[in-house]
């Protein structure tokens, strides 16, 4: 692990391991497996109360059955597990997951989002995957998720020569800042050069 800020613990799999989505592999396999939706910020809550309506139109039918049943977000509690996330039509795919004409799962807020109807894009935990944050008191452990519904992303990576913090480079600026990313780009630079800060 690697101490960005004196409060961001960064996982040497986010820098050494590569990256890069596959959707015509995978076809947004993500948006549908795994035993809970995606997980949400507490803050991300009120967002989703506040943009449901707008988001509305963009939504499968049993996507806003189950939302209308559940509720925008539904709590989890599994084991030490304990989050807020977006609600599952019939415990598989995400109540927000569109499909589009090609058969990939696509998100409902991001299709808002692209046509300038809402300004948040999606929930930060989805717009970060492959990273997922643990949240430890005041330190945040940044970690790599292998999963392996994403071993063509993977491939793809090291094709492209794509470590996963800069694929996530947009993301992590949206959680951390710019101050962040750019210190996390120059230590990845001076570990693969065999100097570690």
């Amino acid at each position: 692990m690697i101490l960005i800020q004196d409060k961001i613990l960064v996982s040497l799999d986010v820098i050494e391991e590569q990256f890069l989505c596959n959707l015509n592999a995978c076809k947004g396999a993500c948006c549908w497996e795994g035993d809970s939706g995606a997980p949400l910020e507490e803050e991300e809550l009120n967002v989703l109360d506040n943009i449901y309506e707008t988001i509305k139109p963009y939504l499968r039918p049993e996507g806003i059955k189950a939302i209308e049943e559940q509720g925008k977000y539904v709590f989890v509690e599994e084991g030490t597990l304990k989050e807020f996330s977006t609600p599952l039509v019939d415990n598989a795919a995400c109540a927000y997951m569109t499909i589009d004409k090609k058969g990939i799962a696509k998100c409902g807020i991001e299709e808002a989002y692209r046509d300038g109807k809402i300004d948040w894009k999606k929930p930060i935990s989805c717009h970060l995957y492959p990273i997922r944050i643990m949240e430890y008191g005041d330190i945040d452990a940044v970690n790599y998720e292998r999963w392996d519904i994403c071993s063509a992303a993977c491939t793809a990576g090291k094709k492209a020569k794509l470590p996963v913090y800069k694929f996530a480079k947009e993301p992590l600026i949206r959680k951390y800042g710019e101050a962040f990313y750019n210190e996390l780009e120059t230590v990845a630079e001076d570990w693969k050069s065999g100097k570690p800060s």
